[in-house]
C-alpha cells in the first residue's frame, strides 16, 4: 500500500444505523464507556442517554479540532472528550471500562497501532468487559478503504484475538464484531 489511510476529521455517521449499534451493545445505566476515535462524538452522545448520569462517557481521538468542536457542544456533563490515541497508553484507569467502541478505524492502523489498542484495550477493560469493532467487510462497496486492508469479520477475529462474543451485522457493508476480555486468556 502506497497511500497512508487517515481519517482525521471524518465522518462515518451517514453509513451506520445508531439503533441496531445500540441494541447490539446492550448499555446499562451507571456503564463505563469509552468511544476511541469519537471523531465528532455522534455515538458518545448516544452513549450519554444510555449510561446515564451515573456512567461516563470518555470521548477520545487523535484529530484535536474534532475534540475542541465537542468540547464546545457538549451539554452532557458525563462526557469527557479528550485528544488521544488509544494506540497508546491513556490517562483511563486500569479494569475501570466496561465496552470500548471503535467504529471504522481499525482497518487503518499499522500492524504497531493495532499491537498498541489492543494492549490498551486489554488494561483499561473491566474483565469480562465488551470491545466493539466496527468495520467495513472485505466485500467490495461503494465506500470505503482498499480491499487490501479491510479485515472480514473472521479476519478480524484472528486480529484481535480475544474472545469473539456476536457479529451484528449494521447493513449490507458494515458490522460490528463484539469481543469479551478474559483477562485470564492474555
Amino acid at each position: 500500500m502506497t497511500d497512508k489511510h487517515e481519517h482525521s476529521g471524518r465522518s462515518s455517521e451517514h453509513l451506520l444505523d445508531k439503533e441496531i449499534i445500540l441494541k447490539g451493545l446492550n448499555l446499562t445505566v451507571g456503564q463505563t464507556v469509552v468511544d476511541a476515535g469519537c471523531g465528532n462524538g455522534y455515538m458518545a452522545r448516544e452513549f450519554s442517554k444510555k449510561v446515564g448520569s451515573t456512567g461516563q462517557v470518555y470521548a477520545l481521538d487523535v484529530h484535536q479540532p474534532s475534540i475542541d468542536q465537542l468540547s464546545r457542544d457538549l451539554t452532557a456533563s458525563n462526557i469527557i472528550a479528550r485528544c488521544a490515541d488509544m494506540s497508546q497508553k491513556t490517562e483511563i484507569e486500569d479494569n475501570s471500562v466496561d465496552v470500548i467502541y471503535l467504529s471504522m478505524v481499525f482497518h487503518g492502523f499499522s500492524p504497531e497501532q493495532q499491537k498498541g489498542f489492543l494492549a490498551e484495550a486489554r488494561r483499561i477493560l473491566k474483565p469480562d468487559g465488551i470491545m466493539a469493532i466496527v468495520e467495513i467487510d472485505k466485500k467490495p462497496a461503494p465506500f470505503g478503504p482498499h480491499a487490501d486492508i479491510k479485515f472480514s469479520p473472521e479476519e478480524l477475529c484472528q486480529a484481535v484475538n480475544m474472545n469473539s462474543h456476536k457479529c451484528t451485522i449494521i447493513n449490507q457493508y458494515i458490522y460490528m464484531q463484539t469481543f469479551i476480555n478474559n483477562k485470564s486468556t492474555i
